[in-house]
């Protein structure tokens, strides 16, 4: 009889994620990471006089983990579990730009993107058991090509933008437009992985049993 390895003998530990997005879902999923429970948190995203992109980003992701967590903890199976929360700004400057909802916020961003650069923040934070918080900050630059009227309108009409920071998602049509990239693109999609990896890492969550049964991973 061999010996049990003690990577896997521990308890899987629960995983909330305190997300609707599904974007920020395949990317977990796409490092082995499946959480056991989605909680969105419902929160007020509008950013406070004169506050910083960057300071936006940290501040909604901590305030969804703060709800999330308070949510997760009246189920009991969640109590000794890690919450996962997230958020991404773009911003030109200091200039944040809205997770468009209508058809005049989407383009009024695209014709501020077009031609220039612009970064992307995502706020990653995790709340563990007994207050222990982490929180990491990722920032991406991003180019784009200078968009015509015609590009501008059949983005527009593709319905794409609707709810995506900054009126695009990079991991659909408007990849089209992107000149140049530096930094994670997955940042830019929603969740920086190499940096959420670190952060379940170092919270002791069991990352890399999934690793071991490749069956398990979706692809």
């Amino acid at each position: 009889m061999t010996a049990a390895d003690p990577a896997r003998s521990s308890p899987r530990m629960p995983l909330v994620l305190a997300s609707a997005s599904p974007r920020r879902l395949a990317l977990l999923q796409q490092i082995g990471v499946d959480p056991d429970t989605l909680l969105p948190a419902d929160i007020d995203e509008t950013p406070r006089r004169g506050e910083t992109p960057r300071a936006l980003a940290q501040r909604l992701a901590r305030t969804k983990a703060e709800v999330a967590r308070r949510a997760a903890d009246r189920v009991e199976e969640n109590v000794d579990g890690l919450v996962l929360a997230a958020d991404t700004v773009v911003a030109v400057g200091r200039r944040i730009l809205p997770k468009a909802e209508t058809f005049e916020e989407a383009e009024a961003c695209l014709q501020l993107l077009s031609g220039r650069g612009h970064r992307v923040y995502t706020a990653v934070c995790v709340s563990a058991p007994r207050d222990v918080i982490r929180q990491r900050l990722v920032e991406t630059r991003v180019r784009f090509k200078r968009l015509s009227r015609a590009e501008i309108a059949a983005y527009l009409e593709s319905g794409e933008w609707r709810g995506k920071a900054g009126g695009y998602a990079i991991q659909g049509l408007a990849a089209a437009f992107v000149v140049k990239l530096t930094g994670s693109y997955a940042n830019v999609v929603g969740l920086p992985l190499h940096e959420t990896a670190n952060l379940l890492a170092g919270l002791k969550y069991p990352l890399l049993d999934a690793w071991r049964d490749p069956a398990s991973i979706r692809p």
